[in-house]
């Protein structure tokens, strides 16, 4: 495993910038695998997936540190809106949900009072607090279907309403229609043609 500094400087490359929330990513995603006993993730990436449940700055330092992607779908999202992640370890059966403490912020502005700048005094802090205060880890189980494991293949269907193609076994069945997601209610889009 790479340190804390390396990890940072490739988040804040990763990222655009160096940020609290980057920090705070780097730090929960090292405590997972730490927690797991994986040492050097890139090595070992099939064994690991890892569950975000926040699409923020956090999220681009914990695939940095864990080299879990979408395109390799070892990342998975889950819209929660908290500053937290679960680590599964696929090959031992195990996992860790590591989620912030919102008292870090307090503990931050307590330990840097001198500094105005929340983000400063935050990233600074999160540096250096131990994992105990930044961070409520515990162990959980997590069914990963093998349709969304790494490396799953299956076979492709075509949606009956609007013949696009559909992977992973991501198909809604009615009445005997295959339909994709989409066509069958689920559009986040809205057709304008």
């Amino acid at each position: 495993m790479k340190t804390l500094d390396e990890y940072l400087e490739l988040a804040g490359r990763a990222h655009g910038h160096l940020c609290a929330g980057q920090v705070l990513g780097v730090r929960m995603a090292m405590y997972g695998l730490g927690l797991l006993g994986i040492a050097d993730p890139e090595a070992e990436r099939k064994r690991l997936v890892t569950f975000v449940e926040i699409d923020r700055c956090a999220t681009d330092a914990i695939q940095v540190v864990t080299g879990c992607r979408f395109g390799k779908r070892a990342l998975k999202f889950r819209d929660f809106g908290k500053m937290a992640a679960t680590f599964c370890d696929l090959r031992e059966g195990r996992a860790f949900r590591i989620a912030a403490r919102d008292s870090a912020r307090l503990r931050a502005r307590e330990l840097h009072c001198d500094l105005e700048n929340a983000n400063e005094r935050e990233m600074l802090a999160y540096r250096e607090l131990p994992d105990s205060e930044l961070f409520l880890a515990r162990a959980v189980r997590v069914h990963v279907a093998p349709e969304d494991l790494p490396g799953f293949k299956a076979p492709r269907v075509a949606c009956s309403r609007c013949g696009e193609g559909i992977s992973f076994r991501r198909e809604v069945v009615r009445d005997g229609v295959t339909l994709c997601r989409a066509c069958a209610g689920e559009a986040y889009y809205e057709l304008v043609d």
